[in-house]
């Protein structure tokens, strides 16, 4: 099977590296970075360099693709994957863009072909589980999630570093949270409520909300729902301040070398400040606590990930968990596991049994190893 994987940074990679791996899949990436391109032919891929913010690109890179990874930043998204579409082909993506993914739906099954979108680790993992315990619960009374990506050292002043984009990281700081309680869905601001929480063998994080739950909001059954991101102590107050006094803003203003949106230089200076050195260990931690009903018992199932950098493949951590659940998705459907035209999210796929324990397993094959415990409450 061809496999065209669009972007090639440091997720894309490691999906390419995995399907690279499998004798039945020839590997194409396409990234905008000669370089980085390159760098992945020594996996046993092909590459080409092109520019993917061009819809005529897109089209001739994937014009002999049997399946395609979009892995593209987040602001491009939805517009590489929609011409994909366009192409016939199906389509795994993880760049967890801002827009509605459903607007997608019509164009997936006009062309007969799936199309799994959020297929990271969160929203990704975390959607599978979802999904996977609406289906085993009678009734899901709650859905907890906690998670984040961080480095293995902590270094003043940030004690933080962004495995992606600090783009998309800033994004996550700035959007509305939506949430839902009492069976209402709610927005309040990002980086609000903010709660320590321990972690054995890791220590204390802090957790705050962010708008990680996206299509949860209308696929769950559950009247109460939140997902926060995890970093250690003292982040989300950092971020606050700038975000308050205007380093965050997307609005230009008025300077002596002419105009400038003050984000566009908070992001380049954090580029600098988050950009993880090479070979530099992260980790990458989540903890779901899902309570419902079933056969008259009140349950809470809690499912938790701790991982680390992998040495021996050079791999980061947030790689590992958001390219290997990508590369889970896509056995599906090179499989015949899942082939149901149309845009769906990773829950969709969770209430499938046979899909949310192949990817589990693939993961656990990868060493990234979810932990699974179930008490009465």
């Amino acid at each position: 099977m061809r496999i065209v994987v669009l972007g090639g940074g440091r997720v894309g990679s490691a999906i390419v590296r995995d399907l690279a791996a499998e004798e039945n899949f020839s590997v194409l990436v396409v990234d905008v970075d000669p370089v980085a391109a390159e760098r992945l032919t020594r996996f046993g891929a092909d590459c080409i360099a092109a520019d993917l913010s061009d819809p005529n690109t897109v089209s001739k890179a994937v014009a002999e693709a049997d399946l395609v990874v979009g892995a593209v930043p987040g602001f491009m998204g939805y517009r590489v994957v929609e011409q994909v579409l366009r192409e016939g082909r199906p389509v795994i993506d993880i760049s967890f863009f801002p827009e509605n993914a459903f607007g997608l739906d019509e164009l997936a099954k006009e062309a007969g072909v799936p199309c799994l979108v959020d297929c990271g680790v969160a929203p990704g993992l975390s959607n599978l589980v979802s999904g996977h315990m609406d289906d085993h619960l009678d009734v899901t009374h709650s859905f907890n999630c906690l998670v984040g990506g961080l480095p293995v050292e902590r270094s003043l002043p940030w004690e933080y570093k962004a495995p992606f984009s600090p783009g998309d990281v800033i994004e996550e700081y700035t959007r509305p949270a939506r949430l839902r309680r009492g069976g209402e869905n709610i927005s309040l601001p990002a980086l609000s409520e903010i709660e320590l929480v321990d972690f054995p063998g890791l220590g204390t994080l802090e957790a705050f909300n962010t708008d990680g739950l996206r299509s949860l909001l209308t696929s769950s059954r559950a009247p109460e729902m939140v997902e926060k991101t995890l970093r250690y102590p003292g982040h989300a107050e950092k971020m606050r301040t700038l975000r308050e006094t205007g380093f965050l803003s997307t609005q230009s203003l008025l300077v002596a070398s002419g105009k400038a949106a003050p984000r566009d230089i908070t992001e380049a200076l954090l580029f600098g400040a988050w950009q993880f050195e090479e070979g530099e260990p992260d980790l990458t931690v989540m903890r779901i606590v899902v309570e419902g009903k079933k056969e008259g018992k009140t349950l809470q199932h809690t499912y938790e990930l701790l991982d680390y950098y992998n040495t021996e493949t050079e791999t980061s951590s947030m790689a590992r968990t958001t390219g290997y659940t990508c590369t889970g998705m896509v056995r599906l459907i090179t499989n015949g596991v899942w082939d149901q035209p149309g845009v769906a999210p990773p829950e969709i796929v969770g209430r499938n049994v046979e899909c949310f324990d192949a990817v589990i397993e693939h993961l656990k094959d990868r060493n990234v190893h979810v932990f699974h415990s179930v008490k009465e409450i």
